[in-house]
């Protein structure tokens, strides 16, 4: 038997009893999905959490200060240096050669060692010179035998003719013998002379003190006087020099410098770091060289060390000044801005405050302040990046650097 069919009333009802429960469920979950959004807000528009602060208030937080590094400013003298790269350059060079020809029976050096003046550097063969100087010798010995005997022949002459028994032409004859004899002996002593002096070449001595090179020649070797390369090269090491160049713009403050007395120069190595030795300036040169635009120079150096070597490339300060008791800080604490230099400061409630500052010259990690910055200040020189004007900070004080001396190079002058 069918079921009875239902009526298209209650049909109708029972759609719409469905339609509103899913409306309830949809409305239901969009409610949820807004207050997890809304993390809980009340109809007051604050979250729950908020509401719960306000009924039970605690403490206010603070901003959190920003860490920096800060140094004082100091009162202090300011050398004022030139930088530059130089050369090493011995003072004296000498290539040793033979001034005669013959055979090398003797080395009396090693190579790359140092030789004083006067050292025995080469020995060659001296029995053909020997000979030689023995022959002048016998010839001038002879020749004084026949002026000896020349000379009594006049003196008989000279009596005969006072008893009218030699002519005037015999006596005459016999004067210019003499005299031509006399001449020859002259000449058999400037033979002998000279064969002394070739004699002495076969036995080559430094001419200074200094360090040998490379030998470019071996004993049992023939050595000839028109030989291009020598023997070996000596150079001075003790004292040296250094050869280096500035700006021609900087000629009046060399010359202020010279004419003031002794100006200290340094060689360091070519990255600075190392000061290799301390020297004075020597000479400056007499003409600029207009290609370059550059005055050279030439520093003395005792180099006792033997740290400067010839042909070592090195950096050179030169001190052409020394400001007196300015205010200086480390060059860290300059920062550049569209208004020109400035610099942070910390005051004592640890606040941050920006200064315009004037800079008169700045080098080697310090700077020299002429306004905006007195000493004492305490400035920050690591941090700056993240500071404004008035920023809360929390200083942390830089470990002072060992004094070398030096309290900052200057590459330039002038107020900026």
């Amino acid at each position: 038997m069918a079921p009875p069919r239902k009526s298209p009333l209650r049909r109708r009802l029972g759609r719409g009893i469905w339609l509103l429960a899913v409306v309830a469920l949809a409305a239901g979950g969009y409610a949820g999905w807004r207050h997890y959004h809304d993390g809980g807000r009340t109809p007051d528009g604050n979250t729950a959490a908020q509401n719960g602060a306000a009924q039970h208030p605690g403490p206010t937080s603070s901003p959190t200060p920003i860490p920096v590094t800060t140094a004082n400013a100091v009162k202090a003298d300011f050398p004022v240096y030139l930088e530059g790269l130089g050369t090493v350059q011995p003072f004296d060079t000498v290539t040793i050669r033979s001034r005669v020809d013959g055979e090398v029976i003797k080395i009396g050096f090693k190579q790359g060692q140092m030789v004083k003046e006067g050292d025995l550097l080469v020995q060659i063969d001296p029995r053909p010179y020997q000979a030689a100087l023995d022959q002048a010798k016998a010839k001038k010995a002879q020749d004084e035998a026949m002026l000896k005997n020349a000379q009594l022949d006049l003196q008989r002459f000279s009596t005969l003719a006072e008893r009218s028994f030699a002519s005037r032409q015999q006596i005459d004859t016999q004067t210019a013998l003499v005299a031509q004899l006399t001449a020859q002996i002259q000449g058999d002593q400037a033979a002998i002379d000279n064969a002394q002096t070739q004699l002495g070449y076969t036995s080559i001595n430094s001419p200074l003190t200094g360090r040998a090179g490379f030998r470019l020649i071996d004993p049992g070797n023939i050595i000839h006087a028109s030989d291009v390369g020598g023997v070996v090269t000596i150079v001075r090491l003790q004292p040296i020099s250094v050869v280096f160049t500035a700006p021609e713009e900087d000629l009046p403050k060399i010359n202020q410098a010279l004419s003031a007395g002794r100006v200290p120069v340094e060689a360091l190595t070519t990255n600075g770091e190392k000061v290799l030795s301390k020297g004075r300036l020597a000479l400056l040169n007499n003409q600029v060289d207009q290609a370059t635009g550059t005055i050279s120079m030439k520093a003395s150096f005792d180099n006792a060390d033997n740290a400067l070597w010839p042909g070592l490339s090195v950096s050179t300060r030169l001190l052409v000044n020394t400001l007196p008791q300015v205010t200086v800080v480390p060059s860290d604490a300059v920062q550049r801005g569209p208004n020109g230099p400035y610099a942070f400061t910390v005051g004592k409630d640890n606040r941050a405050e920006m200064r315009d500052i004037k800079v008169a010259n700045i080098g080697q990690g310090k700077a020299v302040i002429t306004q905006g910055i007195v000493p004492g200040d305490k400035v920050v020189i690591a941090g700056q990046y993240r500071l404004m004007q008035g920023a809360l900070v929390a200083p942390i004080q830089a470990k002072a650097a060992p004094e070398d001396g030096n309290v900052a190079q200057a590459e330039s002058g002038g107020t900026q």
